[in-house]
């Protein structure tokens, strides 16, 4: 199925993805403008005073745009605004495309978000759309634009699950479809099930913008670790080690072993959760110490129960466990409680289990509200949590 659509979009009289301008004429020709001294010095106070952009930022965007009259730029400054963009977010517009401010906001910018909106677009989502990705502005509607919804739609099933994945990430409407399609085919030759595709396009439409090459030497990578491609977690694994550069890898990794974890260990957690890896060298760090000195864990908990590396320690697993000690410490729940799986719990779950049941309830709903210092927890906790 997924080969028949992605050969429609691509070999189909409505798509020519290829073809399409990285900027239109109505936005570009204004490059060819004449740069006078006086012209470039208007430019750069216009960009300052009227854009909100920095000295330096205004130098450069000047690089891509010159103008003499307010005219033009004043009519797309207005026509952000009537379209509820605040100013932070023209800022944002002007920088990343400069030559939007020669554009016609009736003839070039308004059939953009026309369209959005008639693919069930609210106002504020399509002024999100814009700002997370200016260069869609710059972008042919009918050559790269509504063929690249095409695809989407076709592939996904439905206007409605395109939009969610172009809310997702709005970069893949003016993506390279031929580079999509590349890695949509590596992942179906490795026998990944198309349900599976689907939903990691749903989720992740950002990682099939990877360059094919690099895409596939991942998926290679992760079944060399012994993910069953049928499974859900070989996708995850494939979007966790896309997110990250060789060497921020092996920077993580070794963070890990220095805890005293295995190499092996390590891809067992990995395994397990492959998003574990997804947390920065410096929460990993904290995170160990934590379990390790102050409470008292072994680094191994970490292979068995990877996800705990992702909580946060001041949000959810301190308070926590502040809770469960003031629990313990007047007798309302056993000394013995496995902390870890407590950590693991939804909030309401929680909350349903250690705070609104008992008549101090609203005693134990400040302790876990209240703020902790780290620095202050000591290792009378890791009396908590052990089997």
């Amino acid at each position: 199925m997924l080969n028949f659509l992605c050969k429609t979009v691509l070999n189909g009289t409505h798509c020519t993805i290829r073809a399409a301008s990285a900027a239109p004429k109505s936005l570009s020709s204004s490059r060819h403008i004449s740069s006078t001294s006086n012209q470039h010095s208007f430019t750069v106070s216009y960009l300052m005073n009227s854009c909100g952009l920095s000295r330096d930022t205004a130098l450069s965007a000047s690089q891509h745009v010159n103008f003499e009259t307010p005219d033009k730029a004043d009519l797309v400054i207005g026509f952000f605004k009537n379209h509820g963009f605040s100013e932070s977010q023209i800022s944002t517009v002007i920088e990343r495309v400069p030559p939007v401010l020669l554009a016609d906001p009736e003839k070039t910018l308004l059939p953009k978000l026309e369209f959005l909106h008639s693919k069930g677009f609210t106002s504020p989502e399509i002024v999100g759309v814009v700002s997370r990705n200016p260069p869609i502005l710059e972008r042919s509607l009918k050559k790269q634009i509504v063929p690249s919804f095409v695809f989407f739609r076709n592939l996904l099933g439905t206007d409605v699950e395109a939009a969610t994945a172009v809310k997702r990430f709005s970069g893949i409407l003016s993506a390279d479809l031929n580079t999509f399609v590349a890695n949509i085919d590596i992942m179906r030759e490795n026998g990944v099930p198309e349900t599976n595709i689907v939903k990691f396009i749903k989720e992740h439409p950002r990682v099939f913008m990877t360059d094919p090459v690099r895409f596939k030497r991942t998926v290679e990578e992760v079944k060399e670790m012994g993910f069953n491609a049928s499974n859900v977690k070989f996708v995850e694994a494939i979007y966790a080690m896309t997110g990250m550069s060789k060497s921020t890898w092996e920077r993580k990794v070794n963070t890990y072993k220095r805890w005293g974890l295995s190499e092996a260990e390590i891809i067992v957690a990995f395994k397990k959760h492959p998003s574990y890896i997804l947390a920065s060298a410096d929460k990993i760090e904290r995170a160990m110490d934590f379990f390790v000195n102050k409470m008292g864990w072994e680094c191994s908990l970490i292979v068995e129960r990877p996800i705990l590396v992702l909580l946060s320690l001041e949000k959810r697993i301190v308070p926590r466990t502040s809770v469960i000690k003031d629990l313990v410490s007047r007798g309302l729940v056993k000394k013995d409680i496995y902390l870890p799986t407590v950590f693991e719990y939804q909030e309401k779950k929680f909350l349903e289990k250690f705070v609104t049941p008992y008549m101090e309830a609203s005693e134990l709903l400040k302790l876990y509200e209240e703020e902790v210092d780290l620095s202050e927890v000591g290792r009378e906790w890791n009396l908590l949590g052990k089997e």
